[in-house]
């Protein structure tokens, strides 16, 4: 959890990273990240298009817009909005990615006349995987109940598959108990939004791809490779791949702009913790009770300031004696831990240099 002056330093710092970013490319930018901390995920969702409208606004239709990107991905639909919503304000639209753009990440990069990629930076297959309040709890998370394990669309159809091609499974009864025991364990409607949404990213894909390429067997090669063909949701595609095999009209930044681009990156991701756990047990520590406020999402621009999503509250720990196995035994006790959080959603931020005002200290 950074402390004001902290966030204060990081903000100064990175508006001139902006800066420097905006002079290096002739453009306009934004700065979108969803955080990817263990246990605090977030992802693309429609309710960041209003937020991103007040920052649009703010550049008042500039040419070019560049797009900084980091996400694991999130709703099809917001993306394909987020897309169509930024070519409104500029006549061309570029994605600069310093580390990960998957799933809908890609599928907004996709829309981009043009893709910067770090050496590190990745795009991913766009099967998107859902993630809703009726997913199934992730036990790696149990002491979090709002942890919930995405569900991949072509998992489901891999499960399918499975069961008819590995196992000879044929009989309608036999495939039909196969899909009730699957949707045991996921909630019959997540299962259903699963073919809507597979049916609807080939769809916006093939839109998308044809940005970057005329030929019709090309982009279907693309679109086949990038929503199903690739084997894996978790397929890392680093830019001589996304440049050489699939065409996409991809920038190796230089050595310069490389440098600024690291340097926003390592800002944020020092921000939102996104290399920290969330482990309610170690924020404890030995209180009995802890204040947080996380930082989860960040929308950001030189003119239209910081739009955060924050999750704030109370972690408490609580201690009950269980009874001993043997007579006499020693006392144990089994600690309990509950997230009291009283507050989550978004917070505007203003960051424009002539309006920031160092905190006063207390001494």
């Amino acid at each position: 959890m950074c402390c004001i002056l902290n966030l204060y330093s990081m903000l100064v710092n990175r508006l001139n990273s902006y800066q420097k970013l905006e002079e290096l490319r002739q453009s306009k930018l934004i700065v979108y990240v969803t955080g990817d901390r263990p246990g605090l995920e977030t992802q693309i969702s429609p309710e960041i298009l209003e937020y991103f409208v007040r920052h649009l606004d703010n550049l008042q239709n500039s040419d070019k817009i560049s797009l900084f990107l980091y996400t694991r991905g999130g709703d099809t639909m917001a993306a394909w909005s987020l897309i169509n919503l930024i070519k409104q304000f500029c006549k061309e639209f570029e994605v600069i990615i310093p580390s990960k753009a998957r799933s809908a990440g890609t599928l907004i990069s996709l829309g981009a006349n043009k893709i910067v990629m770090t050496k590190q930076a990745t795009l991913g297959p766009i099967d998107p995987s859902l993630n809703t309040p009726l997913n199934p709890q992730n036990p790696a998370f149990p002491q979090n109940p709002q942890a919930r394990l995405p569900v991949s669309v072509e998992s489901i159809r891999g499960y399918i598959d499975l069961a008819k091609q590995e196992l000879g499974v044929q009989s309608e009864n036999n495939l039909t108990n196969i899909f009730l025991h699957l949707s045991n364990f996921v909630h019959p409607l997540v299962l259903g939004d699963t073919y809507r949404v597979r049916t609807q990213i080939k769809t916006l894909s093939r839109k998308l791809v044809a940005q970057h390429t005329t030929d019709g067997e090309q982009i279907e090669k693309i679109v086949s490779f990038l929503c199903s063909d690739s084997g894996s949701h978790d397929y890392p595609i680093y830019r001589r791949e996304a440049r050489d095999e699939l065409g996409l009209n991809i920038e190796k930044p230089n050595d310069e702009l490389y440098s600024v681009i690291d340097e926003v990156f390592t800002s944020i991701q020092e921000e939102l913790e996104l290399l920290n756990m969330f482990d309610i047990g170690t924020i404890v520590g030995n209180h009995n009770s802890v204040n947080y406020s996380f930082r989860r999402v960040l929308i950001e621009s030189i003119v239209g300031g910081t739009d955060v999503f924050v999750s704030e509250g109370m972690l408490i720990k609580s201690q009950f004696p269980v009874q001993p196995q043997f007579q006499n035994g020693p006392a144990t006790f089994r600690t309990v831990f509950e997230d009291n959080r009283t507050f989550e959603g978004w917070k505007y931020e203003p960051s424009q240099k002539q309006e920031i005002a160092q905190p006063e200290v207390s001494v």
